[in-house]
């Protein structure tokens, strides 16, 4: 009877280790087989981006993070660079600004408003010259727009960056004072494009990427390299005041994964080399 009982108490503790092993086993599985199982990481990004990222944020990128983060909210705000700028200031709740030149960055860096320590140099893009798709002009270069009689679109370069490149570009080859008088001035980027697009302006000044995501305007160059006194830099950084840091720390990290980085190269931004 005692060997009875022993044989039946070694039967019921191997049966529990079998059990409790199983369960390890399949839950590792399943884990294996759902890589985002157990990644139960909550809270929101707020996104003060450049209008000229929409495209690529509400098209792709911000669905990619979605799908590896699936109860974080991302809530983006796009216009001008300067214009989120002057928001931040103002109290605007953002996590993460990126924006479309160094300067509002280093602006908001300066008045302790950015923390500097997670600032990125991310990505360049290139400013071009386009005309309406079915335009029959005479433009072929940046030079040529002295004769232009009509319109010519560009952002405004007190706030917008584009503007700012688009003015930089102008004078240095010397033509700025002769064209002035002909410009009409976008509160972003995407106003400029679409200024073009519909015909309302003659020709405009904007990135490759915005020209790249409208079939109704065409690129006839891209500015010289030696007009433009720096490259196009998209700074990111993640805002001092920051509400939800965990967050806002994990979307910093995904872009900068080769998988984000690639859908950047798709719209046709190039990706920094420090």
């Amino acid at each position: 009877m005692k060997n009875m009982k022993k044989i039946l108490l070694v039967a019921v503790i191997a049966l529990i280790a079998v059990v409790c092993t199983s369960s390890v086993v399949s839950a590792g599985f399943f884990d294996f087989l759902s890589p985002n199982a157990g990644d139960d990481s909550e809270g929101e990004v707020n996104l003060a981006a450049a209008a000229s990222l929409k495209n690529v944020y509400d098209e792709k990128l911000i669905p990619m993070f979605n799908e590896k983060y699936p109860n974080i909210k991302v809530t983006p705000t796009y216009a001008s660079s300067g214009d989120l700028q002057t928001q931040i200031e103002n109290g605007l709740e953002a996590d993460i600004f990126m924006s479309a030149s160094n300067k509002q960055m280093n602006a908001l860096a300066d008045e302790d408003l950015i923390d500097n320590s997670t600032n990125v140099q991310t990505l360049e893009n290139k400013v071009v010259l386009i005309v309406p798709k079915d335009s029959d002009s005479n433009i072929t270069s940046f030079e040529d727009l002295k004769d232009v009689e009509g319109t010519i679109a560009i952002g405004d370069p007190e706030s917008v960056p584009a503007g700012q490149y688009a003015k930089e570009v102008l004078t240095n080859l010397g033509i700025w004072d002769s064209v002035e008088s002909k410009l009409s001035l976008g509160t972003d980027v995407t106003a400029v494009l679409n200024q073009v697009a519909q015909g309302s302006a003659d020709c405009g000044i904007v990135y490759a990427t915005d020209a790249k995501s409208n079939e109704d305007v065409k690129v006839i160059c891209e500015a010289p390299e030696d007009a433009l006194d720096t490259p196009v830099i998209y700074p990111v950084a993640v805002v001092k005041d920051s509400k939800n840091a965990d967050a806002a720390k994990k979307f910093m990290d995904f872009l900068q994964t080769q998988e984000a980085q690639d859908v950047f190269k798709e719209y046709g931004f190039t990706i920094h080399e420090e």
